[in-house]
């Protein structure tokens, strides 16, 4: 959920363990900010030492903790911002540790009640007291973060303060029944929201870990059972959130008041959204927030940047590469915050440099190059579908009637498919969840319960900028099914020709390894049918049926390179990340029984009438 790499990024910058120093950099101040209804927000000011007159102030608002003392060095993620001078402002939210209230892990703001407290409203009242309290400040505010550090820098964009000068949301969720971290489309991300609720509900004075007697949580998740297990055996109820995401598995008015995105149509104050491609917890929420803001945008204030990079990247010291996928030598993070974020708020803050020239910019995969666009999609893009085919083909042209007509395979719920390679440790404290987006298919590649459709090796490059999507038309024996699409770029086996000699000195870090045939996603999404029809009345599937499927696969910028192919793989379960579907019609999955678990055959359609294909975003 919204998650550990915010307070990695948070005492990464805002410590003293990278001393290079020995004396701090920073005048360390802790207060008690009062809000509107009472209640105190415990807040740590951090003024340079070197101050020498008015500086604007930068506001990080945070479940995680703040610092206890001033650091002795400035970390790398904040070199390129403090180049400029910044009075740092960081403060836990309402109910975490020392600040005052209740912590409710939820992003629901009602405007229109005047005494409804929310992370909204305890933002502007920060921000005034700030401006009124904190010496030498010109009066301008900017605020930022990553994941839940982001949602509370996205969500002054409701109602934002007069001295709120610059946003920057990074990685924020917006709608978490829609998308993001607690769901799919509806779907439960089953590890992450229910080990997050632990990390942030479980205690208010630390980020707890849920302890597991089994090292591999998918044998873990696999034994729980149904998920009204967690409740029954473990829990017993103490976690709110949790207990209302069990409790409204439908799209209804609660989850329909958590998306708080839709309250909001305007760019009513300059923002930098930064989502990562190949983040696995919030990708979709930034762009979002950039569509939405654009509705009405008429000074060009509203910005969107995006990269090949997991949750955060952006915001470690080089990001040269993620996973054994390499740059080029790019090292993408300190380009983005010296060429893009310090500019971005230097502009807005400090009233110098130039307005960013550009609508969306993005580090694009495959070419390993930055690239800026005036719209979104570019406008030379063009839709092109690329067909599955029976036989286990893919390509651009669609199937001609002769041979089968579907490729089927057997899902059971007793044996799903594990969403990466096991032993898969627990999402917390552990962090290597970070990377598993970008994993080498081949571990399910030839699984009996995994379809995998391949085209013939490029020709020439394939550029891939904008929305995706996949139609799938597909049938399962039971009256409930998901179906998870991955699109797929996969190397050539001699990606890697000259493999690393001992002898030849230390190998180039992790982009040593060979990726021959590697097998890499590009996107990848789960539809629970269920929710086809309706996200807010499910309804069964009827069995055996063909039925379409139009799965998003969200926004990419990729190049397929020359000699690389295109993969398509379809399955059924995607575990533990998403829970199991009983494949049983039942009205909560959450309530399911252990009788309720099914083997079904899926069939996946391949015909001139049940077209099943990827809608790609070609550039020519």
């Amino acid at each position: 959920m919204l998650k550990l790499v915010a307070a990695l990024c948070a005492a990464a910058q805002l410590s003293g363990a990278q001393t290079t120093a020995e004396k701090p950099l920073f005048h360390y101040q802790q207060v008690m900010i009062p809000m509107r209804d009472g209640v105190h927000l415990q807040t740590v000011i951090l003024t340079p030492m070197n101050q020498d007159g008015p500086l604007p102030i930068l506001l990080k608002r945070t479940p995680y903790g703040v610092p206890a003392s001033a650091p002795t060095a400035i970390a790398a993620p904040l070199k390129e911002l403090m180049a400029d001078g910044y009075i740092l402002v960081q403060q836990n939210l309402r109910g975490r540790f020392k600040s005052e209230g209740v912590f409710k892990l939820s992003s629901q703001v009602n405007l229109a009640d005047p005494k409804d407290t929310n992370e909204t409203t305890d933002a502007y009242d920060t921000i005034e007291w700030l401006v009124k309290n904190v010496a030498h400040n010109h009066g301008r505010v900017g605020i930022y973060g990553v994941s839940y550090d982001g949602l509370t820098a996205g969500l002054t964009l409701l109602h934002p303060h007069p001295a709120l000068k610059a946003v920057s949301e990074q990685a924020s969720p917006v709608d978490q029944w829609m998308n993001d971290d607690d769901h799919r489309y509806g779907a439960l991300r089953l590890s992450y929201s229910f080990e997050y609720a632990v990390m942030e509900q479980a205690d208010k004075n630390e980020n707890t870990h849920f302890h597991f007697d089994i090292y591999d949580t998918y044998e873990w998740y696999l034994k729980l059972g149904p998920v009204s297990n967690i409740n029954a055996r473990y829990m017993h109820n103490s976690l709110p959130f949790w207990n209302d995401t069990v409790e409204h598995p439908d799209y209804d008015a609660f989850w329909k008041r958590e998306a708080w995105v839709n309250q909001l149509h305007s760019s009513p104050v300059p923002n930098l959204n930064v989502a990562g491609f190949w983040d696995q917890e919030d990708p979709w929420g930034p762009w979002k927030i950039f569509r939405n803001s654009a509705e009405n945008d008429p000074q060009g204030n509203n910005f969107m940047v995006a990269g090949p990079w997991y949750h955060g990247e952006w915001q470690t010291a080089k990001a040269d590469g993620i996973g054994q996928i390499s740059f080029g030598g790019h090292e993408t993070a300190h380009e983005f915050r010296e060429n893009i974020e310090a500019p971005f708020f230097r502009y807005y803050l400090h009233g110098k440099g130039k307005k960013l020239p550009w609508k969306v910019s993005t580090f694009q995969s495959g070419s390993n190059t930055w690239r800026q666009y005036d719209a979104w999609p570019p406008r030379p893009a063009k839709a092109r579908n690329l067909y599955l085919h029976a036989d286990g083909t893919l390509s651009f042209d669609a199937p001609a009637g002769s041979g089968a007509e579907f490729a089927q395979y057997i899902s059971d719920p007793a044996n799903p498919v594990p969403y990466r390679q096991r032993p898969i440790s627990p999402t917390y404290p552990a962090g290597d969840w970070r990377t598993w987006e970008v994993a080498d298919q081949r571990f399910v590649d030839h699984r009996p319960d995994v379809l995998s459709f391949v085209s013939a090796p490029m020709q020439s490059d394939l550029t891939v900028t904008g929305q995706l999507a996949a139609e799938l038309f597909a049938s399962t024996t039971g009256t409930d099914s998901d179906f998870v699409v991955k699109l797929i770029d996969v190397f050539p086996d001699d990606a890697v020709k000259d493999a690393w000699k001992p002898e030849a000195g230390p190998a180039p870090g992790e982009y040593a390894k060979s990726l021959n045939g590697y097998e890499l996603p590009i996107a990848m999404e789960v539809r629970r049918g269920r929710y086809n029809k309706s996200y807010e009345h499910p309804a069964p599937l009827a069995a055996g049926k063909p039925t379409q499927f139009t799965i998003p696969l969200r926004d990419r910028d990729h190049v397929f390179l020359k000699g690389h192919r295109l993969m398509v793989q379809v399955q059924s379960t995607w575990f533990p990340l998403i829970d199991r579907n009983p494949q049983k019609f039942v009205p909560s999955i959450y309530a399911a029984k252990p009788s309720d678990f099914a083997a079904a055959t899926q069939r996946v359609y391949c015909s001139p009438r049940l077209p099943s294909h990827i809608v790609l975003s070609v550039m020519p």
